[in-house]
């Protein structure tokens, strides 16, 4: 489903893209883990070739968990007790291949025991997972921390697919993202799957005058209908982000061009001038949107906010 969820500004968290102390470094791990990144890419490549749906979990992930309390790993985080976790909030639901995550850092640990972080295991995961689709490839920064806490109501912070562009800005720029950030980021969506209920509010009785949301292609919306029947659906029935959902490339953004857009907040790229000058922009060139959305992901993986370094992925030390 992208890297969006679930609508709800309620309690702002203010983020900080890393500086000062905090600040990560490309050989943070030169002297203590040299071989981090081939571990974790070997680690990612194993389970791509079992099944193609990883790259767009992977990536999905890293999104959803530096949006919350930056890039600290806390969607891994189980729940326990009374405290339901990140992955186990709604718009996490959906969230799968954490497995690669616990192998790549079992894979870490048995190298150099307590000294790589979750979430720089993450980030560099995500960073495969474009790449063993198709996409660019980029230096991580490294050196983020884990965090400790992991609340399944924070998840409601999380960009919606509902969202209009005004809300999707003001997400973006909470976390210090631009609206260029929001633009090459969304591109995202070029891999992997949403189900009907992420979008079944443009198809079937949009508003008070329209059936279907009159941004939507018509033919585009029949063939959603037809796969969201109102009716005795099947349990996982959805459809791709963009029509070719396992290779990184720019197909989403001349989807949007075509009225094809999945989401609204997708489609809604098309609303302000700006914006729609970067979805145009990245549609007539691959090039582009691959140098965009690698700053961009830079960028927005360098959001920090942990303390430790976990010895198991899924709970805290």
């Amino acid at each position: 489903m992208g890297f969006v969820a679930a609508l709800c500004l309620s309690s702002v968290l203010v983020f900080s893209i890393s500086s000062g102390a905090d600040a990560l470094s490309l050989n943070y791990y030169e002297k203590t883990c040299p071989d981090v990144d081939s571990i974790v890419t070997n680690a990612v490549n194993n389970a791509v070739k079992k099944d193609k749906t990883v790259p767009a979990a992977l990536l999905r992930m890293h999104f959803h968990d530096c949006f919350i309390r930056g890039c600290d790993a806390s969607v891994l985080l189980n729940s326990k007790g009374n405290n339901k976790a990140e992955k186990d909030g709604p718009p996490n639901a959906s969230l799968h291949a954490f497995f690669v995550i616990d192998n790549a850092k079992k894979e870490v640990e048995a190298s150099c025991p307590g000294v790589v972080s979750c979430a720089d295991i993450l980030a560099l995961a995500a960073r495969d997972a474009v790449v063993f689709s198709g996409g660019p490839t980029w230096d991580v920064p490294k050196g983020r921390k884990d965090g400790r806490k992991s609340r399944a109501s924070e998840t409601t912070q999380l960009p919606s697919p509902a969202f209009n562009i005004a809300q999707l800005q003001q997400s973006f720029s909470q976390r210090g993202l631009s609206l260029d950030d929001l633009v090459a980021l969304s591109g995202g969506h070029t891999l992997g799957f949403s189900h009907c209920s992420s979008f079944q509010s443009r198809i079937r009785n949009f508003n008070a005058t329209y059936d279907i949301d009159p941004s939507m292609h018509p033919s585009f919306a029949a063939s959603l209908r037809s796969i969201c029947p109102k009716s005795n659906r099947a349990k996982n029935a959805g459809t791709t982000m963009d029509p070719s959902s396992t290779t990184f490339d720019n197909t989403y953004f001349k989807s949007i061009l075509q009225k094809k857009g999945l989401f609204s907040s997708d489609q809604s790229l098309l609303s302000t001038p700006k914006t729609k000058d970067l979805v145009t922009k990245f549609a007539s060139s691959k090039a582009n949107f691959n140098k965009a959305f690698v700053s961009s992901m830079i960028k927005m993986s360098s959001i920090t906010g942990g303390q430790e370094v976990r010895k198991d992925c899924r709970v805290v030390n």
